[in-house]
């Protein structure tokens, strides 16, 4: 192992262990993450799908695209929550910073006002026509995808007739079960409510496309990879088919106390593979996309308007952020080539 071995991982691993802090102190997160890590081959899901990122995306045009979906719907306000589209729009931005190519987003049309207030906080200019996207800088674009079965059949063959991504990112997306039903966290179901996303997912998948998830309990598109493990240890996911857990499957996937907390140490572990802080996200940002998405009505877990994800304040979330962007910026100009040949010399990192 050489020295840039060992920091790569040591980078992961500290990534890892920040997205899965768990303050609410139930250990849903320990649980998902112990199957995500031997998913990704017993190694730091964070940088692994930042290298896979790295590999497909470097060199790629500006015309090509990224396809992100989002947009979890929750009730009793029936609005979009934050988690999910507020690490959408900052991967959106990430990924154009790091490959200069055009991300496209797929959501539930009530994510909609808040993509298209929030795209100049972060410097960027948002279309709803993928190919104006595509030929102007610092753009993304948008789809929207029907919450009725048979609407969103024909938007999803119209948008992979014309859209040929080098992959798919689903964070935070409501997935359906192996009955074609969504629930939200407590079993509750919410198909009525969702957009449906999944037949956009795997018919991409069955293209040969790439494919990543981020999710945070097992009822996102993508979490199906790890089935087996959510109907034995997570609540609310047994029982043929009608449980919770999403039946689709990633072929990359992150698993984090919250959705975007899995993205952003996505995102820092791209910016530690490109050696460019400014990939990631401040703190400043953060704050600003999420006040932006509140403004427009998507809610907190709990349905609080105030910012907040997943119960988690606006204040844990900018200093999960901040952590983030320290130990990538450290790792980034940490040159002690002694130390590390030291360490390496006990052979304990093989």
């Amino acid at each position: 192992m050489e020295k840039e071995e060992l920091s790569e991982q040591m980078t992961g691993e500290n990534l890892d262990s920040l997205m899965n802090l768990d303050p609410r102190g139930y250990g849903v997160c320990r649980i998902l993450y112990d199957a995500s890590r031997r998913y990704a081959g017993n190694k730091s899901t964070s940088m692994n799908a930042a290298k896979h990122l790295v590999k497909i995306l470097d060199g790629k045009p500006s015309s090509a695209t990224v396809l992100i979906m989002t947009g979890f719907v929750l009730r009793p306000h029936l609005m979009p929550e934050t988690d999910g589209i507020v690490g959408a729009l900052l991967l959106a931005r990430a990924l154009i910073r790091a490959f200069n190519i055009t991300p496209v987003l797929s959501v539930n049309e009530k994510n909609v006002p808040a993509i298209l207030s929030t795209a100049a906080v972060m410097g960027l200019h948002v279309y709803s026509d993928i190919e104006t996207a595509q030929k102007l800088p610092l753009s993304f674009a948008y789809v929207t995808i029907p919450v009725d079965r048979i609407q969103a059949e024909k938007k999803t063959e119209e948008i992979t007739k014309t859209l040929s991504p080098e992959l798919i990112f689903a964070t935070e997306c409501a997935g359906a079960n192996e009955n074609g039903e969504y629930h939200n966290a407590t079993g509750i179901n919410m198909t009525e409510l969702e957009s449906k996303q999944d037949a956009l997912f795997t018919a991409y998948q069955k293209n040969g496309v790439p494919s990543f998830a981020v999710g945070d309990l097992g009822n996102e598109i993508g979490m199906g990879a790890l089935l087996p493990h959510l109907k034995k240890y997570i609540p609310y996911t047994d029982g043929d088919g009608n449980g919770i857990a999403a039946a689709t499957a990633a072929d990359t996937l992150v698993t984090a106390t919250v959705s975007d907390w899995g993205v952003y140490a996505v995102i820092a572990a791209v910016a530690f593979l490109k050696k460019d802080i400014s990939i990631l996200h401040d703190e400043k940002m953060e704050e600003a996309v999420l006040h932006q998405c509140c403004l427009s009505g998507m809610v907190d877990m709990t349905g609080s308007l105030l910012p907040a994800i997943d119960g988690f304040s606006v204040d844990i979330e900018k200093q999960i952020v901040s952590l983030m962007r320290s130990t990538v910026e450290y790792a980034i100009g940490y040159e002690n080539d002694a130390w590390f040949n030291a360490v390496l010399e006990k052979h304990f990192y093989a």
